[in-house]
């Protein structure tokens, strides 16, 4: 189906119409043929190091469909990397590519301390560059390593994730502050919770005081949430799993997560929408509060990590630049952008550029 009207694209010189307030990571990811049971060790037949976190990865969906965006995070700053001896007591570094995060694998390390994951925070602005996004508020610190996510990732396409946030989570108001100029300008700003939940919370304050569109994606899920996070976010998007642990209810099918949404959009949401992964999504608003499902395309999935966020980029750049389309049809291209992503191996490597999908879904 072809869009309704023309999108709202952006001017020569336009600020980003996508803002997103998040996290980056490093993604270290293993696949195995199943995943291991508490206390096992398994063999894994790959390892690959990638970038993600769920701010990033949002971004960069939104990018690669076209939108014009700016990331507001934090990460490890690596400053005069060179080969030392172990005698000047510092790291050194042999026969490494700094662009390549790939190339660390083969890094041979002189001296007592070791580079490991705090080289990625260099790496990863490069990585947002390298994705057309404005890296003029991507912070860096000395004070903590660059985040970090262990994937666990089976033959079926389903993973196992743990995350150090690390300097996610010194992103503060006060760097908010620094970014305000990119926030109230935004058509859309969005933000998680693997940053301080205080600079999320302070974001959705900031951009609805500009009269920004606020897309909020309570992942992790905090079960005592600020109650100020429903009221501040006009779109409100989570998981079953995260629906879940926000709700106390069980969420095992399309009519279960009807009854999560339904409770979520009572605390002050305009609009919810619960994600089911393969089974599509689940959407009601103040306006349509009967709970309406969507499904998604049936593809064989190769790895499902990164499906949501895919998901929640794409509807803030049809959010962006499509605002006269029903929220029912975001959905709908919004789960099929999801669906091929999960068609690939990684997380942001796996997100698909607007080249490569159908014209009708622009």
């Amino acid at each position: 189906m072809a869009a309704s009207g023309e999108p709202c694209r952006p001017g020569r010189g336009e600020a980003a119409a996508v803002v997103v307030v998040g996290s980056c990571m490093t993604d270290l990811v293993s696949l195995a043929h199943r995943l291991p049971k508490t206390g096992e060790t398994i063999h894994g037949h790959k390892f690959f190091i990638g970038f993600g976190g769920k701010g990033a990865n949002q971004c960069v969906q939104a990018a690669r469909l076209g939108a014009k965006t700016s990331l507001v995070c934090k990460c490890f700053l690596l400053l005069n990397i060179k080969k030392l001896t172990a005698q000047e007591g510092h790291v050194g570094v042999k026969g490494s590519d700094w662009s390549d995060p790939e190339a660390l694998l083969s890094i041979q390390v002189e001296g007592m301390a070791q580079v490991g994951k705090d080289s990625f925070g260099n790496n990863y602005i490069e990585n947002l560059k390298q994705n057309d996004i404005s890296t003029e508020f991507a912070y860096q610190t000395k004070d903590a390593a660059t985040g970090t996510a262990s994937i666990i990732v089976n033959n079926e396409g389903q993973n196992i994730i743990v995350i150090v946030a690390g300097a996610n989570l010194l992103l503060n108001t006060e760097d908010l502050r620094g970014a305000v100029s990119v926030i109230s300008r935004a058509r859309v700003m969005l933000c998680q919770l693997e940053i301080s939940p205080a600079t999320s919370l302070g974001a959705l304050a900031m951009a609805r005081s500009s009269g920004v569109k606020t897309l909020f994606n309570p992942a992790p899920a905090i079960a005592d949430l600020d109650p100020q996070f429903y009221t501040l976010s006009d779109v409100f998007c989570c998981n079953e799993s995260e629906a879940e642990i926000l709700t106390g209810l069980t969420v095992g099918s399309p009519a279960d997560a009807g009854k999560a949404a339904l409770m979520l959009m009572g605390r002050g949401c305009q609009v919810v929408i619960v994600t089911l992964g393969a089974g599509g999504c689940v959407m009601l608003s103040q306006t349509e509060p009967t709970p309406k499902h969507i499904p998604t395309e049936t593809v064989k999935a190769v790895d499902t990590t990164g499906a949501g966020d895919s998901f929640v980029g794409a509807l803030a750049f049809y959010l962006a630049y499509y605002p006269h389309l029903s929220l029912e049809e975001m959905l709908k291209r919004s789960n099929f952008i999801a669906a091929v992503s999960v068609q690939a191996a990684g997380t942001q490597s796996s997100y698909p550029y607007r080249k490569d999908l159908p014209i009708h879904l622009f």
